[in-house]
């Protein structure tokens, strides 16, 4: 087989027609994270019964954060103006088996429990790992059209989508169609952190990165000791956001992380 059609998949192909020159406003940041307690407090619920994981975690207290501290995030630009979602929903991505990338929507994902989290996630991923998301369909048929076509027919539906804030229902597209952010585990796949492209027709608010995982030295209560330790990468929408406001989400995850149990309160609504 010619390598060039071994690399040619449908996602480069989509991707090639997306991304251009990096010319929009972005603003990058990182932390490092102590998640000894954490992973303390995973495996007891694992032990409960309870199957969660790292992402399932990061992804409740994501939305927490934004509902009780930084409202700011759950916002999209439309005709030049400001708008606030309905509610806070997401889109996670997930590795399919035939090793592609996927993404499944979350909604309303501030009210649910942990364990009622885990489970709605499983239902989600199990829908995109048969090949029955929206996202793969949608980049199946871009895919298809030749270029330069694919990019003309890209640019239209970005147009209609992003810049009029119109929806087009026969391709369950509209201006806020993948929620306030994305959530990716990179660290999952070897990388210790990474700065991720804002994906342009999604118009979210910010990206967040779950990086990898090591064992280092961390000074606790004035002592050194060897302590699990995570990075945590974003990047935000300088339209819509400010670097404070990437502080306060930040803050808030160092809390949660530090006392897990402080997420099994529902928010209130």
């Amino acid at each position: 087989m010619n390598p060039s059609e071994t690399f040619n998949t449908t996602w480069r192909k989509t991707a090639s027609t997306i991304y251009k020159k990096p010319i929009d406003s972005k603003i990058f940041g990182s932390v490092e994270i102590d998640i000894t307690e954490l992973e303390r407090y995973i495996q007891a619920q694992r032990k409960a019964g309870v199957k969660a994981t790292l992402t399932h975690f990061f992804l409740l207290a994501t939305a927490r954060a934004i509902k009780e501290e930084v409202p700011e995030f759950n916002t999209y630009l439309k005709r030049g103006n400001i708008y606030t979602h309905p509610h806070i929903d997401a889109t996670v991505s997930v590795l399919r088996h035939d090793g592609e990338m996927g993404s499944v929507k979350m909604n309303n994902i501030d009210t649910y429990t942990l364990p009622e989290l885990v489970e709605y996630l499983r239902q989600e991923i199990r829908t995109a790992q048969k090949g029955e998301d929206t996202s793969k369909a949608m980049k199946d048929s871009l895919a298809r059209i030749p270029w330069p076509l694919r990019g003309m027919v890209y640019q239209l539906i970005k147009y209609i989508t992003v810049h009029l804030g119109l929806s087009i229902p026969f391709l369950n597209l509209s201006a806020n169609h993948f929620g306030a952010f994305f959530l990716s585990n990179i660290g999952s796949l070897g990388l210790d952190i990474g700065y991720p492209a804002l994906f342009p027709s999604a118009n979210v608010s910010f990206v967040l990165i779950m990086g990898g995982i090591s064992k280092k030295p961390w000074v606790v209560n004035n002592e050194i000791v060897p302590r699990t330790i995570m990075t945590l990468g974003a990047a935000l929408d300088h339209r819509v956001v400010d670097a404070s406001h990437g502080g306060k989400l930040f803050t808030y995850l160092k809390k949660v992380v530090a006392k897990p149990e402080l997420l099994e309160k529902i928010s209130s609504h």
